[in-house]
């Protein structure tokens, strides 16, 4: 999920965003004080983003009962501007 923010901004492009997220390796104490790798920050097209992945039940109403079950759970991957957060 891209949020309007990350939308709008100047050169854009869905293929840059995508390849920076895969290739996405600077976790350190500030973004995954946990070791879940489940958050980062990165910048592009001047604009420094922010990344999460949440964990829903398969219906994504409601928190995953059990994140660690695929067969339970339902990744959302959201990338938004960090003055969205």
């Amino acid at each position: 999920m891209v949020t309007q923010g990350v939308l709008g901004i100047t050169g854009y492009n869905l293929q840059m965003l995508t390849e920076a997220l895969a290739a996405y390796n600077s976790f350190d104490a500030d973004n995954d004080p946990h070791g879940e790798r489940d958050f980062g920050d990165l910048k592009l097209w001047g604009t420094d983003l922010l990344w999460k992945i949440d964990y829903y039940d398969r219906d994504l109403k409601y928190g995953s009962d059990d994140p660690a079950d695929p067969s339970r759970t339902a990744r959302v991957l959201t990338v938004m501007t960090a003055t969205e957060w």
